[in-house]
């Protein structure tokens, strides 16, 4: 047996700010599919050519078929990625003025290639044109290996960050001032020293959700602001201190935030984090209220939230809170006093 502070530093337990995956050892995986999709989209559709014969412009993503992942083990970042892609794209001929449309294909970018060696095949509906067919084969082509590169490099930098998290030495001197200070418990006057919070960007994205539901809007607003309905259709003991910097707690504590903006029967907007987040990250969530008479509809607006927690987050706010609402407006009579 290893003598304390002599064992496998692989299994140490260091003082971290998130605590888990200790020295990034343990397997980890983030699902990319849903962010690849969205960033191809943005790094295709648009790119145009041109030259003295015409001009062309890839308009559409009609179709990608696939998945991407990243894992992490030991340290190190491990990606898979296989993407069937197809592309819309039309053109004009600058002499005629002529209007044609066409294809581009990408059947199978994946790991296993590199870019430069990636099958791309360019067609074109039937008629004339072979001008600009010829135009999206040459510049055209060489444009869109350009955007795969770049949708590659932010899969391997921007979505990765936090995967690779920072241990006690990487988090710099910093905190090991801090320990040395609390161990020998200064009691002389000492120079104050600024210790900046250790922590780690990481990739979010934004959840947009509409529900209308049959209540009028003052009953609806008044369920997420008051204790004994939320409670009611959480089914779980819960803080509610709807005010400005009140505190909220749901579910146990397994949602957690702050009120930052309440408009009666219109807006609530508060700071809002699942309690398996990284530590101290929140998303803002807006609630809008929109009056239709006897019934209301619900806008949601969810930035910030972790892309890795995107689908559970989306599943909490449509199974358990608006489900659930339902339920309880369904109910004889709903006390909303």
């Amino acid at each position: 047996m290893a003598k304390w502070g002599q064992g496998d530093p692989r299994w140490i337990v260091e003082e971290r700010a998130d605590a888990t995956n200790v020295n990034n050892w343990h397997w980890t995986e983030r699902d990319a599919t849903s962010w690849s999709r969205s960033k191809l989209e943005e790094l295709l559709v648009g790119i145009a050519v041109g030259n003295e014969a015409g001009s062309c412009e890839i308009s559409d993503l009609k179709q990608v078929e696939g998945e991407a992942s990243c894992n992490s083990r030991k340290g190190k970042l491990i990606f898979f990625y296989e993407w069937n892609i197809k592309l819309s794209w039309k053109g004009t001929v600058k002499e005629s003025g002529e209007k044609h449309e066409g294809s581009v294909e990408i059947p199978n970018l994946s790991e296993e290639n590199e870019v430069d060696d990636t099958e791309i095949s360019v067609s074109k509906k039937k008629g004339d044109g072979d001008v600009l067919k010829d135009l999206m084969r040459t510049e055209g082509t060489s444009k869109v290996r350009e955007a795969l590169r770049d949708y590659l490099k932010v899969l391997k930098t921007e979505f990765t960050l936090g995967m690779i998290l920072p241990t006690k030495t990487s988090a710099g001197p910093e905190l090991a001032v801090k320990k040395k200070l609390s161990e020998n418990n200064v009691q002389d006057s000492v120079i104050p020293i600024s210790l900046d919070t250790v922590g780690v960007k990481i990739p979010t994205v934004k959840i947009l959700l509409k529900e209308t539901f049959d209540s009028p809007v003052e009953e609806l607003y008044s369920i997420f602001i008051t204790k004994e309905l939320v409670q009611k259709f959480s089914k779980s003991r819960a803080v509610i201190e709807a005010k400005r910097g009140g505190k909220l707690q749901m579910f146990d504590g397994c949602i957690t935030g702050e009120y930052i903006e309440l408009l009666p029967s219109q807006r609530i907007v508060m700071k809002w984090r699942c309690r398996n987040w990284p530590h101290e990250h929140y998303a803002t969530v807006a609630l809008n209220f929109k009056d239709q008479a006897t019934q209301t509809e619900l806008q949601l607006e969810c930035k910030g939230v972790p892309v890795c927690n995107e689908d559970s987050t989306r599943q909490c706010w449509q199974k358990q809170h608006f489900e659930e609402i339902r339920v309880l407006l369904q109910q004889p009579k709903v006390n909303t006093e």
